[in-house]
């Protein structure tokens, strides 16, 4: 994927181009690698989620630490709301009703919820869908310490889906924005992905 990072606020988003590769396994985890920035100014490493374990590592130049978070509870269970939130953006496959996986009906007729499990760890997650059944966004509870607190707390997040192709017999969208407090005034989408290949390994 290509696309923009914002590394500021609403008012002042601070947007820097970004590309990345991600490997998705829901709901067991993911690892995204990133580049992000310009000239001697360049954001580079990942974040993951396996084997029951997460983790946030970023340096500057590739020398600078400027980011280094995870392996503690919180952590893990905000990593596993993101898995959950990326399998409904790029692998709808993993969210058929097995595996730790329900569905239930809502108040309104073009949204559905889903229910996702993996041990202690659980997420619930609402899709709105079109009336060709495309989904057109999706949002979420997360836990998350993305506020002015820095105080680790469940808030909304979320994001909108667009530009949908076709990938070995998938249709998903290649335009993906999002961010923290979705539904809300305070909402961010620092978060701004153009997908440009998506693969299924085979098993």
């Amino acid at each position: 994927m290509t696309g923009e990072l914002g590394f500021g606020t609403k008012e002042a988003p601070g947007y820097r181009p970004m590309r990345a590769r991600q490997i998705l396994a829901p709901p067991h985890g993911f690892i995204w690698r990133i580049r992000a920035g310009l000239g001697i100014m360049q954001l580079s490493g990942s974040d993951g989620m396996a084997n029951g374990r997460s983790w946030t590592r970023f340096w500057l130049n590739g020398t600078l630490p400027v980011a280094w978070a995870g392996d503690d509870k919180n952590h893990l269970r905000s990593s596993f709301g993101r898995v959950v939130g990326e399998a409904a953006f790029f692998s709808p496959a993993a969210l058929l009703p097995q595996h730790g996986v329900r569905w239930e009906a809502t108040d309104e007729p073009d949204k559905a919820r889903a229910v996702i499990g993996l041990g202690t760890l659980e997420q619930t997650i609402e899709i709105a869908v079109a009336e060709d059944g495309r989904p057109r966004w999706m949002q979420f509870t997360r836990w998350s310490n993305a506020n002015p607190e820095k105080e680790w707390r469940l808030q909304p997040f979320g994001g909108t889906l667009d530009d949908f192709r076709n990938f070995e017999g998938y249709t998903l969208p290649t335009r993906v924005d999002g961010g923290n407090h979705f539904g809300t005034e305070a909402y961010f989408p620092f978060f701004r992905a153009r997908v440009e290949k998506v693969r299924f390994p085979v098993s």
